[in-house]
């Protein structure tokens, strides 16, 4: 089939994003597979990658699409039973997978320290570290050291482990750090309200402001990291994809859009991409989506106060005792 020339599959890209319905839904995925880069080819070599969220929706997809490819897949998730459900489908579908379980509660900064430091005692390299965990908190909920949930699982937590995990991702030489976002953060401009608690609590609203705050940590991340063996970080939306996420926290989004969604494995391909392509390799701090790097504003409003950002990176360093 004659390949498509660049400036057209451009110009059709972004009208897609720009219309969103097509371009995030599985109608995206169909039209852009025609012209996005090749597919991954298996690692050449043994290499491990941990996954959060894995018991489930993108985590678990993501988890398989990596073992597919020969990576030994650390799956984090708050519940033993849940993850060793979701690797017995995994190994169902991938016979040979290699896959380890891993109970932790990424919302909780002292499981997040435990679980870096079995990892630094078992591993002597890491490849990659996709942060998958995700919640949409019904109400305001804090957790046990006085972060909201949101907030603790989305950003506080997330951060401590890349950095804590920082030595062994290096010692890839090739390391991969990938936060998935959601388009959902295009509705929300950088809050400086990180624990939600002013005016009325809106769980679709923490979220939103949660998944830019991802956006504006990987950029962060990205500066911060500059070790010559230092990991790559970016950040990704994978556009409107049917998960127990989405089904038990927006049943009436998932109700009616349900016949466009994408599948999980459809939302996670670019997670996998970013772990195992060489083009992402090239640079870092970017934000993604169908493996194609995306603005990360759309409008005047939603550009980040340089003041809040800074606050953002201080208060998060601060409260989980990350050390770069």
């Amino acid at each position: 089939m004659a390949r498509i020339p660049q400036a057209l599959t451009g110009a059709a890209d972004r009208v897609l994003d720009a219309l969103v319905v097509p371009g995030y839904s599985k109608i995206g995925v169909a039209a852009r597979r025609h012209w996005w880069p090749a597919d991954p080819v298996p690692f050449a070599r043994r290499v491990d990658v941990v996954v959060t969220g894995a018991s489930s929706g993108l985590g678990a997809a993501a988890a398989q699409g990596l073992a597919a490819l020969g990576a030994r897949i650390q799956m984090v998730g708050r519940k033993a039973a849940r993850l060793e459900s979701a690797a017995d489908r995994i190994r169902a579908a991938v016979p040979d997978a290699e896959l380890v379980v891993r109970e932790a509660d990424i919302s909780d900064l002292g499981s997040v320290r435990a679980l870096a430091a079995t990892l630094r005692e078992e591993l002597t390299d890491l490849h990659g570290l996709v942060h998958c965990a995700g919640l949409m908190p019904p109400e305001r909920t804090l957790t046990d050291e006085g972060n909201e949930l949101a907030f603790a699982t989305h950003v506080l937590g997330p951060l401590l482990l890349t950095t804590e995990l920082r030595p062994l991702l290096a010692a890839d030489g090739d390391g991969r750090v990938v936060f998935v976002s959601s388009g959902g953060m295009y509705s929300a401009a950088l809050s400086d309200d990180f624990d939600s608690s002013q005016g009325e609590y809106k769980g679709v609203r923490a979220y939103a402001r949660t998944k830019r705050m991802q956006v504006t940590l990987t950029e962060q991340l990205a500066l911060t990291f500059d070790r010559i063996d230092d990991p790559v970080v970016h950040s990704m939306h994978p556009g409107w994809a049917q998960t127990p996420g989405v089904t038990d926290s927006l049943p009436g989004f998932d109700k009616v859009a349900k016949p466009i969604l994408r599948t999980p494995d459809q939302g996670a391909d670019t997670i996998v991409w970013l772990v195992a392509a060489a083009e992402p390799s090239r640079s870092s701090g970017r934000f993604w989506h169908d493996r194609r790097v995306r603005p990360t504003h759309y409008l005047p409003w939603q550009h980040d106060d340089p003041a809040i950002r800074a606050t953002l990176w201080r208060e998060s360093l601060s409260r989980t005792g990350a050390t770069l």
